[in-house]
């Protein structure tokens, strides 16, 4: 017995454009700062029975109503869930290390804290990107910068972020010469989006910035790896 023809025309379904469609719900639309220590824990695949912890930097509404945690983490500032390599780390969930509290999703408070932020500061969309948002840095994050050609990289302190309306986050980076006061403050003409000047921008925390400044060779030798893996020396600091 045959299967009878459905009369509805058949429809192509582009699956760019639904992938992008998904990339687009899941775009940040609001930032609260994490300022309660709380961290992500992560395992790594070469050693699955220890558990490391990193404090988040902050917490992140997604256009789906998701909210994520956020850490400096390679080339990004990262949603936890999203960190998923057999190198660098597999996210196991979030920790409050004064009770010691493992779980999973973001808690109420902070939920409650984005949904109302949004709901107030309610942006209209235009077809320009704008700036939405800016954070402090608040851990001392730092950022190896690499640029075209033979030019030697540079390690700057991260001195803010910026959350635009197409959901892109950048750090804040400044221009030694342009420095007028101190301290340098989120706002401060000195200041620039790390990646309109520089071609890679990868994130440390602050301790293994003192160790790159201090020019560990150990460390050194993980970092060429890390950003040069087809070398065999390790990079030159500027």
């Amino acid at each position: 017995m045959g299967i009878p023809q459905s009369h509805r025309s058949a429809r192509v379904i582009d699956l760019e454009t639904m992938r992008q469609r998904q990339l687009a719900r899941r775009r940040l639309v609001r930032l609260s700062p994490e300022l309660d220590n709380l961290e992500m824990v992560y395992r790594l695949s070469s050693d699955g029975d220890t558990l490391y912890g990193m404090p988040l930097l902050a917490w992140g509404l997604q256009e789906d109503g998701e909210v994520v945690g956020l850490v400096p983490w390679m080339e990004a500032l990262t949603p936890c869930h999203r960190l998923d390599d057999a190198e660098h780390g597999h996210f196991v969930g979030y920790r409050d290390p004064e009770t010691e509290e493992l779980f999973e999703q973001a808690p109420e408070h902070k939920v409650l804290e984005l949904e109302h932020a949004a709901a107030y500061f309610d942006y209209e969309e235009t077809d320009e990107i704008t700036l939405i948002q800016q954070l402090p840095e608040t851990q001392g994050t730092h950022a190896l910068c690499m640029d075209e050609g033979d030019a030697p990289w540079q390690l700057k302190q991260v001195f803010g972020w910026r959350l635009y309306s197409d959901g892109a986050v950048e750090a804040l980076l400044a221009d030694e010469r342009l420095v007028k006061t101190t301290p340098i403050l989120p706002g401060d003409p000195c200041l620039y989006p790390g990646h309109s000047q520089h071609r890679v921008v990868y994130f440390f925390q602050r301790q293994i910035a003192s160790r790159i400044r201090e020019e560990d060779p150990t460390t050194l030798e993980a970092l060429a790896l890390m950003v040069m893996p087809d070398s065999d020396t390790a990079p030159s600091a500027g």
